[in-house]
């Protein structure tokens, strides 16, 4: 699993020109899920996300998680994460899960996530079109790979 993680000051996200949904201050994460991927990786991503250290505390170093700060999450699934580059101009995507893989995975890693930081995470649509506006702040943007933990 791939994550990019930013921080935000807010956030909103428009599915298929129509539902829109907004956070404030917290994490917008796009995640893009593999065939190899499994429960043992949404564990591992979530973890690491609940810790994050990438707010800052009083005295402006960034120390704080998201849970810490009381902040909200938004998880939006993105394919386009494991696009390969190497060959040609147009990007293939071979390495990116189909949504019988990917579906169930996502799911799994929006109710473990709500669970470790004990709130409702906002999510997009898998498959569906969407719009993403937000204010990264810092800027912080932060990519979590699971193959490579070590």
């Amino acid at each position: 699993m791939r994550a990019v993680i930013q921080r935000v000051s807010q956030a909103d996200i428009t599915i298929n020109d129509s539902t829109r949904k907004t956070i404030g201050e917290g994490l917008v994460i796009l995640v893009g899920i593999e065939e190899e991927d499994s429960m043992e990786d949404v564990g591992w991503l979530c973890g690491k996300i609940s810790r994050l250290r990438i707010f800052n505390d009083r005295n402006g170093v960034m120390n704080l998680s998201v849970k810490e700060i009381g902040g909200e999450v938004m998880i939006v699934s993105q394919f386009t994460l494991h696009a390969s580059t190497r060959k040609g101009n147009r990007p293939s995507y071979i390495r990116a899960a189909p949504s019988e893989t990917a579906i169930p995975l996502y799911d799994a890693m929006i109710i473990q996530l709500g669970n470790e930081l004990e709130q409702e995470i906002v999510t997009g649509e898998f498959g569906a079109y969407m719009e993403i506006s937000l204010t990264n702040t810092g800027p912080v943007t932060i990519l979590i790979d699971t193959k490579k933990k070590e």
